[in-house]
C-alpha cells in the first residue's frame, strides 16, 4: 500500500508538498526525502510526532537517542520504525520537527491510502511554493581567527545591541508591574 502525505508549513502559507511512500518504509527515508526537497541540513535532534485528531502529541520517532530521552517511554528510531506501524488512518495528523533548536515544524496528514499501488522509493509527487530556510546554525560563532588587535563581533554588530536597548528599554522594570499569578501551573 502506498501512503499519500501532505505537508503544509505555518510560515510560508503557499508551501506544499505531496509525497507518495510506501507503507512498509521507514521513517527515515521519509525524513530523508524532506530534507533533499527543502535542501535541509540533519540535526540529531529532528523528528516526528505522531498526533491525535485533536494535533495532540502521542508518540514522538527521533533521528538519535538524545540526552533528554526518558527512559520509561519506549524510543522509537526513525531508522528502525516503519510507517505503517503508527500510520493507518487517513487524516491522521503528524508533525515533522526540522528546526529543533528554534522549535520550527512542518505539519503533515496522511490524505490517502492508496490500495493496489506501490512506489520503490519515497517521492514528491507535487510541490507548490517555497520551502521555508531553515537557519539552523545561524547564531553559532564563527570559527574565525582575529588578529590580536581585533575584538570579536557578534554576527548583527552594534545594531542589534541598540535594537535590543531600543525594545527592552534602558529603566529597568517595577516589581509592582509583574503578575506573579498568571505563572502559576496548576496540576
Amino acid at each position: 500500500m502506498t501512503l499519500k502525505l501532505t505537508l503544509f508549513s505555518q510560515e510560508e502559507e503557499d508551501f506544499v508538498l505531496e509525497i507518495l511512500v510506501d507503507s512498509d518504509a521507514k521513517f527515515s527515508e521519509l525524513h530523508r526525502l524532506i530534507l533533499d526537497d527543502c535542501r535541509y541540513v540533519e540535526h540529531p535532534r529532528q523528528c516526528f510526532y505522531i498526533c491525535d485528531e485533536d494535533c495532540r502529541v502521542r508518540h514522538r520517532v527521533s533521528l538519535t537517542e538524545s540526552e533528554d530521552t526518558n527512559y520509561d517511554e519506549d524510543i522509537d528510531l526513525m531508522s528502525q520504525t516503519r510507517l505503517c506501524d503508527f500510520l493507518e488512518d487517513e487524516g491522521q495528523r503528524l508533525i515533522y520537527l526540522f528546526d529543533p533548536d528554534d522549535k520550527r515544524f512542518f505539519l503533515m496528514e496522511l490524505t490517502e491510502n492508496v490500495f493496489g499501488r506501490t512506489v520503490d522509493k519515497a517521492v514528491v509527487n507535487r510541490r507548490h511554493g517555497q520551502a521555508p530556510l531553515q537557519m539552523l546554525y545561524a547564531d553559532e560563532p564563527s570559527f574565525e581567527v582575529a588578529g590580536p588587535a581585533e575584538q570579536p563581533s557578534s554576527p548583527a554588530g552594534d545594531e542589534a545591541e541598540e535594537y535590543a536597548d531600543d525594545f527592552y528599554g534602558d529603566e529597568g522594570y517595577e516589581a509592582e508591574e509583574l503578575d506573579f499569578e498568571g505563572y502559576e501551573i496548576d496540576e
